[in-house]
């Protein structure tokens, strides 16, 4: 995985026009026929030089062969190609016998092929047809989705004929690392789900899935050795929305993996050029572990397997039993994935129990260790080296770095503390250590992905599209030396509120793009204008391929105010890209609707949808829509108020109702508080809310929770004027609510009329949120 040397001057003159020349439309037409749509390609090759004439055209029948090697391998990577060209493009492809005659497309394998590295591939179109050659069949695969992509330029049609026009690509990746993290012990995947989902990463041009298999809320992984560690120790109580996915409240959520399913999955992502990197979570994340054998723990003690989430305080015990226990698990881990590398954790390893143990009090001592953090450096250095013995490389995360002591010398450290220019990062290059850059602060995928009211549920804070597309890769003040020893990008989908495969879909795409093109790309064809100017091709690419992804960055928002004539509105949305159109007869926006150029101005009770188009008229953004009037002024739901504490708040997913789709929730988890600033409210009268109380899972938040005096035996919403000390407007009981999942609708009379001067209102509810985390649905006032 040695990263590829600096671009000469003259390729980084290459590569500055590289995204101009894939992106452009061709603006001549022929005097027979207009001129095809440009390359569109992501992410963006290191070389692409389009001739500027001339056309290869496939139609069905169209031929594919291959050259140069007869190996099974290839032959997969063929196949899989001619099925997703047959099947999604509609255009079915024969693969024929080389020698037989010309071929559309030729797959050839070069030992001395012009591509750079195991994994690049050069493409030529020209009067000869498609011509795919590289070094190795990691580097066919590659070219193979590149050639995809040049079969789904903009505008593409299924069925219709391809003109691909003539060029020639040289491509290769500017790192070897290029992952994805997948969370399956919070909340599990099936096997195929794991398929489709390394399927479609690899068309990105993904090459790493590092599969978070155990943690504290369940242990994934068989261990015949260890069998309650998957009959126990992959089973917790259905908490909250699991009971939705486990078949009822009343049945455990019990997940875990065959053999037979791991091995195929591995066999599947190696035909996709994925290398599948498992991760056992050592020593913390160990509560389901410690579940499933007490004696692996401190305390003697058997815990269930946690329902919360957070940071667990059940570490194993760094004995030399519990070693014997790992060795075996990496027996298991190394029988069933063939990768060069293993994850073994490291992070958020409460010490609190090692702390008060005297066991490992005295253990420590006899180490001569000065900290329980360099015992845990020494437990990880025993679990390393027996990994290094059998000819694997450790991985693991950068806590121990920002904690100040050495992680083992063999590991490469996954950086995800991004903070003060990631300096951690920085810390374990200068430890000599390779690094793969994760930081939560823009490439954690299961966060937010903006501030929109119909977000999803996920953490704060939010992680745009442009963010995740500007994460800084080499940490400032790194020299040339050590910025080599970057490996890769990875993104990390933890699943605390990815339920289902639909929230992973919706959470990975198309900011999957934007990891993508940090880890492919040369660093001089970064260009946030030209990626959006791609992007709209790739959106339509994965829909054909039925992939759930989010059109957040390109979703319309509505900014209304009060205006002379009715109401002023304007529209924008993440990206500032694609074309805005709306209608105010309430029906749905097509491609010839009005195109938003400026605010304007509606009467009251005018219904305002607006979506947003490509310049081909495919949509890029659903419709959204506002009705203009008083009620939408004097109404707030939760995701359009602030904490109290400024905090960035969750998006909490509710009960799923009898029919429709479940409520998501904005609120700081511990402080049921929110803050409605400026609120143009004057002369009100009445108030009504909705809220839902929510079980609590948030394991060690609980020492922040704030909790507030009740109104007699049960709860309630306060609303006070020019702030929470302010005077009390209203009170709204809820009751002795259980956190079961209902949402309560509570009304009263304001104390007195709200003043005619606009006031910043303080809304909370009352009691213990550790019992129950109270979450506001929605606040309207009417006069």
């Amino acid at each position: 995985m040695t990263p590829r040397p600096p671009l000469t001057r003259v390729r980084r003159l290459i590569v500055a026009g590289i995204v101009a020349a894939i992106s452009t439309v061709a603006a001549a037409a022929c005097a027979a026929d207009v001129a095809p749509p440009a390359w569109s390609l992501l992410p963006a090759p290191a070389v692409a030089k389009p001739a500027g004439t001339g056309v290869v055209t496939l139609q069905g029948g169209a031929t594919v062969t291959i050259r140069g090697s007869d190996s099974t391998a290839l032959k997969a990577v063929v196949d899989n190609f001619t099925h997703r060209v047959t099947s999604v493009r509609g255009l079915p492809l024969r693969t024929v016998a080389s020698g037989t005659g010309a071929a559309t497309i030729t797959f050839e394998i070069k030992p001395d092929a012009a591509a750079e590295g195991d994994e690049g591939y050069a493409i030529t179109i020209d009067k000869a047809g498609i011509l795919i050659t590289a070094r190795t069949v990691r580097g066919a695969f590659n070219g193979s989705a590149t050639a995809w992509q040049l079969l789904t330029p903009p505008g593409w049609t299924r069925g219709a004929m391809a003109r691909v026009p003539y060029g020639t690509i040289e491509d290769h990746p500017r790192f070897a690392w290029r992952a994805l993290l997948l969370d399956s012990s919070r909340h599990y995947q099936s096997a195929d789900e794991i398929k489709q989902l390394i399927d479609w990463m690899s068309l990105d041009k993904l090459n790493v899935l590092v599969w978070h298999i155990t943690d504290d809320q369940g242990w994934r992984l068989p261990v015949p050795k260890y069998p309650e560690l998957t009959t126990k120790g992959a089973c917790r109580v259905a908490v909250g929305n699991d009971g939705e996915v486990s078949g009822g409240h009343d049945k455990p959520y019990c997940k875990a993996y065959t053999e037979a399913e791991i091995s195929d999955i591995v066999r599947y992502a190696t035909e996709r050029n994925v290398d599948v990197v498992p991760e056992i979570d050592l020593p913390g994340h160990s509560q389901a572990t410690i579940a499933a054998y007490p004696w692996l723990g401190v305390t003697g003690k058997r815990p269930p397997v946690w329902t919360d989430w957070g940071v667990s305080p059940w570490l194993l015990n760094p004995n030399t039993k519990t070693l014997t226990f790992v060795n075996d698990v990496m027996d298991q881990v190394m029988r069933l994935f063939p990768s060069r590398y293993v994850s073994i954790g490291g992070d958020e390893a409460d010490k609190q129990q090692w702390n008060a143990s005297p066991e490992v009090n005295a253990q420590m001592k006899a180490l001569k260790l000065a900290s329980m953090d360099e015992l845990q450096g020494w437990f990880m250095q025993q679990v390393a080296n027996y990994l290094v013995d059998h000819g694997r490389t450790p991985v693991g995360w950068d806590d121990e770095v920002d904690a100040g002591v050495a992680l083992p010398r063999e590991q490469v450290v996954m950086s995800w503390h991004g903070d003060h220019d990631e300096r951690v990062a920085l810390a374990a290059l200068r430890q000599g250590h390779d690094v793969v850059m994760t930081p939560q602060e823009s490439l954690y995928f299961d966060h937010l992905q903006s501030d929109h009211p119909d977000e999803w549920a996920g953490p704060p804070p939010v992680v745009s599209l442009r963010q995740a597309y500007d994460t800084q890769i080499i940490p400032p003040g790194a020299t040339p030396a050590e910025a080599t020893h970057i490996i890769g990008v990875q993104a990390g989908l933890w699943a605390e509120q990815l339920l289902t495969f639909q929230n992973h879909q919706h959470a990975t795409f198309p900011r999957i793009a934007a990891l993508a093109e940090l880890g492919w790309s040369p660093a001089d064809a970064h260009d946030w204008n030209g990626f959006v100017a791609r992007l709209p091709a790739e959106l339509r690419r994965y829909r054909a391929l039925g992939i759930g992804a989010a059109d957040t960055a390109f979703a319309p928002t509505f900014e209304v105010s009060r205006a002379e004539g009715g109401f002023r509105v304007a529209l924008a949305n993440q990206v500032d890209g694609g074309a805005i159109r709306y209608t105010t007869d309430g029906t749905t926006p097509g491609p010839r609707s009005s195109l938003y150029t400026k605010p304007f101005t509606q009467p009251a009770d005018t219904t305002v949808r607006a979506a947003t188009f490509d310049a081909d008229g495919d949509t890029l953004a659903a419709a959204r829509s506002t009705t203009l009037g008083d009620a939408t002024l004097l109404s707030r739901d939760s995701d359009a108020l602030r904490t109290c504490s400024g905090e960035p708040p969750s998006r909490l997913q509710g009960a799923r109702p009898a029919r429709g789709a479940s409520p998501v929730y904005a609120v700081e988890i511990g402080n049921a508080c929110w803050m409605w600033p400026q609120a143009k409210v004057q002369g009100a009268t009445h108030v009504t809310v909705t809220a839902e109380r929510l079980p609590w899972r948030y394991g060690d938040e609980a020492r922040g929770a704030i909790v507030r005096d009740r109104h007699g035996s049960g709860d309630a919403i306060e609303i006070h004027a020019d702030g929470c000390d302010g005077p009390r407007l209203a009170v709204l009981p809820l009751g002795s609510v259980a956190p079961t999942g209902s949402q309560v609708r509570s009304e009263a009379n304001l104390a007195t009329p709200v003043a005619a001067n606009a006031q910043t209102l303080c809304v909370f509810a009352t009691g213990d949120p550790r019992e129950g985390q109270w979450a506001l649905g929605t606040i309207s006032f009417s006069k």
